[in-house]
């Protein structure tokens, strides 16, 4: 059985992990893009992109914080993936009583929501490819350290303008 971390097999596990999250990464903004070109955009897309975004990260997070598949020395700390699932939390219950109060969807994103997850695909990516890179560029360490805390930084900030966001929708429609 392949282990994530075992000497023999941990780095081919992690160049198929990188791999992998590169692809997904790149065809999560083709085809988001796509969609914006073509004029595709469609409710249903525009609540499954943002879903399937935060599932991503929500299993690049708990993989890169586990003990058996973390990266030695690059571990992500609970506090970080608490912040990050966290905030997909709020904006899921946010979703929901919205909708419960309205009757109606909506889906608005915010820069910084958007500046969140950059530095969270920022954040897995710089996890992903740190053994290699510490090697060369002994600030690696430090510059993993400072996205962790900064993708947890904006998740907090971006669950705020969410919830802000959300009551004053709720607000709007009760005064109609």
């Amino acid at each position: 059985m392949l282990k994530a971390n075992a000497p023999d097999t941990g780095r081919s596990m992690r160049y198929i992990a990188i791999g992998i999250f590169i692809f997904m990464c790149i065809s999560d903004f083709l085809d988001g893009y796509m969609a914006r070109v073509k004029k595709q955009v469609t409710s249903l897309g525009a609540f499954l992109d943002p879903l399937a975004d935060k599932l991503l990260m929500t299993c690049a997070c708990v993989l890169l914080a586990a003990t058996k598949t973390a990266i030695k020395g690059f571990e992500l700390p609970g506090a970080v993936v608490v912040f990050i699932i966290g905030k997909d939390m709020f904006l899921l219950l946010g979703f929901i009583i919205v909708y419960l109060v309205t009757a109606q969807v909506r889906i608005e994103s915010v820069w910084v929501g958007k500046l969140a997850a950059v530095l969270q695909l920022s954040m897995v990516a710089a996890v992903l490819i740190a053994p290699e890179v510490s090697q060369f560029f002994p600030g690696w360490v430090l510059f993993t350290r400072l996205l962790w805390y900064s993708a947890a930084g904006t998740a907090i900030l971006a669950t705020l303008i969410y919830i802000r966001t959300g009551i004053r929708y709720i607000e709007e429609f009760e005064t109609r």
